[in-house]
């Protein structure tokens, strides 16, 4: 099940684990937030670029998110790889865009790039713990 706006707005008041840090009601989306570019980015063509959310995320035991490019950014080239933030996961997530598209992208800070979808996880038991927790900034492979 995707979390509508209104759950969203509701687990942050209520701090039921949830945390996305600054929100901005202009990123909340029905079924989605857009997260922001915490820096300014030059996207090359053809090359992968890491650019680190300006959102902290925490994500309680029962929700998952799926992140994909928006479709703005899609409709000039830019595709997200990876994107899957496990139950648990706490800090900037690092966004993984390649530009695909004629054209080298402008990406400025606060800029909305990336759709995080949250999802319901049912019978949540395990956090994630791995080697990308708490991150900040863009964090390379490890």
């Amino acid at each position: 099940m995707i979390i509508s706006a209104g759950e969203v707005k509701r687990r942050l008041d209520r701090k039921e684990g949830l945390i996305i840090d600054p929100y901005s009601v202009e990123s909340q989306q029905p079924a989605s937030y857009d997260l922001r570019a915490g820096a300014d980015h030059l996207l090359s063509r053809g090359q992968i670029s890491l650019v680190h959310s300006l959102e902290r995320v925490e994500l309680p035991v029962d929700l998952a998110a799926t992140l994909r490019c928006r479709s703005s950014f899609a409709r000039k080239g830019v595709l997200i790889g990876g994107g899957f933030v496990d139950p648990g996961f706490r800090g900037q997530l690092t966004l993984c865009l390649v530009n695909m598209g004629e054209d080298e992208l402008k990406i400025h800070k606060g800029d909305r790039v990336v759709q995080m979808i949250l999802h319901q996880v049912f019978d949540g038991c395990s956090l994630y713990n791995g080697q990308y927790q708490d991150s900040h900034g863009a964090v390379f492979a490890r």
